[in-house]
């Protein structure tokens, strides 16, 4: 008699276990046994072989690595590790760190630096921060997109820092992003920068765009959490900690989200995208109504896809 169903089952095809033969004397049961220590490792082996990857991509991050070393970006000197404070207490540092971060979403490197430089200046640390007035706040942090929601949420994050963390930046994901405003790009960016901690890609906006540019995932996606969990499931950990600021200051320079510099791209000839690219022309966005002060600006904080243009 054969193998029946359940059998099959249990076993599966990438199993521990291999059928030796197909029952046993007077049970009728299949016998299982486990593969000896040179058949798992070929099995393994045969599964590394399987694994997708994007073709090309070891050149791609070699020609952009390139690039970037010949262009100075804003995220290179104003990216949220650049704009901390270092000579500053540890905790006050992480906290800086935060910050930047929470006032980065949609807003470019060259305003958050500015906001910074104002906080500093005033005394960018937990207790001074929340004995400030939220107007005054407003008005440091100002032309930084979604200023006074930013504002509510870095009061709210800042006492739960104070009441709940003893004055300091949490040092895990789960903490992280059940503080209001932080999203899963902005907490690996905090692991990161603030405690060493390489536990997930950062992914904004240019890691988002460049990366479905470049076909770096199976399949087309539409959020930065569905184009983290894609590069995660292929990219080499040991390219976790740099691909985010690489891609960053790529997309600053070079791979823009509009007219982006294909003739001086390095990686045009291997580009999945680039024929599509060049024969697109740009459209004149339409102008839009200023946001008045009585108007409410809502950001949707639990989507977590915060992204810093």
């Amino acid at each position: 008699m054969g193998m029946d169903q359940k059998d099959m089952s249990e076993i599966g095809e990438d199993s521990k276990y291999f059928v030796k033969s197909t029952k046993t004397r007077g049970k009728g049961k299949v016998k299982k046994e486990k593969r000896t220590s040179s058949e798992a490792e070929n099995h393994e082996i045969d599964l590394k072989k399987e694994k997708w990857e994007p073709e090309n991509w070891k050149i791609h991050i070699k020609n952009i690595e390139k690039m970037r070393s010949e262009r100075e970006a804003p995220v290179d000197t104003m990216g949220c590790d650049a704009v901390g404070d270092k000579k500053a207490e540890g905790h006050v540092y992480r906290y800086q760190v935060l910050i930047s971060l929470m006032l980065s979403s949609q807003t470019k490197d060259q305003v958050n630096d500015a906001a910074m430089s104002k906080l500093k200046k005033h005394g960018c640390n937990i207790d001074n921060i929340l004995k400030t007035e939220d107007d005054l706040l407003q008005e440091l942090i100002y032309p930084v997109s979604f200023y006074r929601t930013k504002v509510k949420n870095i009061k709210k994050t800042t006492k739960i820092l104070k009441d709940k963390f003893k004055g300091d930046v949490p040092d895990n994901l789960d903490d992280l992003l059940a503080l209001p405003g932080i999203g899963p790009k902005m907490a690996f960016l905090i692991l990161r920068s603030a405690w060493n901690k390489l536990e997930g890609i950062g992914v904004d906006t240019h890691v988002h765009r460049i990366s479905n540019r470049l076909k770096w995932l199976q399949k087309p996606t539409k959020t930065p959490e569905q184009t983290r969990h894609g590069l995660e499931d292929w990219l080499p950990k040991e390219y976790w900690d740099t691909v985010n600021h690489l891609l960053v200051g790529f997309g600053q320079t070079i791979c823009a989200p509009v007219r982006p510099k294909c003739s001086e791209c390095l990686n045009k000839d291997i580009c999945p995208s680039f024929e599509g690219l060049k024969s697109t022309k740009s459209v004149r966005k339409p102008k839009t109504r200023k946001i008045s002060k009585e108007d409410k600006v809502e950001i949707k904080e639990e989507t977590k896809e915060e992204i810093n243009t």
